[in-house]
């Protein structure tokens, strides 16, 4: 029912799980002897998160925050608000950031200065899409999926109004359905 809204599947299913492993291996490696944060930015990076925190092979927690510059468009407001905080404390621990989509970068540019501000021994951003050709402000990638071109996608966690998350691929979503 959801695919005849789906102009192009970009990521299949077993893309995706590839690419997820090969993020968290590169992230065990790189974090190899310490714990880390996984801090998942809701809602779009659930699905995300879930897979690839059962991936790395290494002591980690998990916590969530929800932060938007969306409301209820397709495109940044560019205003920023932390609509659910940090359940505990993250001085002194390692914070991976963990997103759906890098796009304009306004809200994620936010979210890593309120999390630095609060004195965690690092924080990296691991992002499954990227869209840079959106960027308007800078943010460091230290784990990217895939770089996207500037299309709306959805499925895999990604939705518009809502609808879409279920879907177990990336597909670009018909502009007829967002009115784009």
């Amino acid at each position: 029912m959801l695919e005849k809204d789906i102009q192009e599947v970009l990521f299949t299913e077993e893309q995706l799980a590839r690419r997820v492993g090969e993020l968290a291996h590169q992230i065990t490696q790189d974090y190899q002897g310490r714990e880390i944060v996984l801090i998942s930015v809701l809602r779009g990076s659930f699905v995300f998160m879930a897979d690839l925190c059962r991936r790395i092979d290494l002591p980690c927690t998990v916590d969530f925050m929800a932060v938007s510059s969306y409301g209820t468009g397709t495109s940044s407001s560019g205003q920023v608000q932390i609509t659910k905080d940090l359940s505990g404390n993250i001085e002194g621990k390692d914070i991976l950031v963990v997103e759906d989509i890098l796009d304009s970068g306004n809200t994620l540019s936010y979210l890593l200065r309120v999390l630095e501000q609060r004195g965690p021994a690092s924080v990296r951003l691991c992002t499954l899409l990227d869209k840079p050709d959106r960027r308007v402000k800078p943010v460091e990638v230290h784990y990217s999926g895939f770089t996207i071109p500037d299309a709306f996608v959805v499925g895999y966690g990604l939705d518009y109004a809502e609808h879409y998350r279920n879907l177990p691929y990336i597909g670009i979503l018909k502009p007829e359905v967002y009115g784009g």
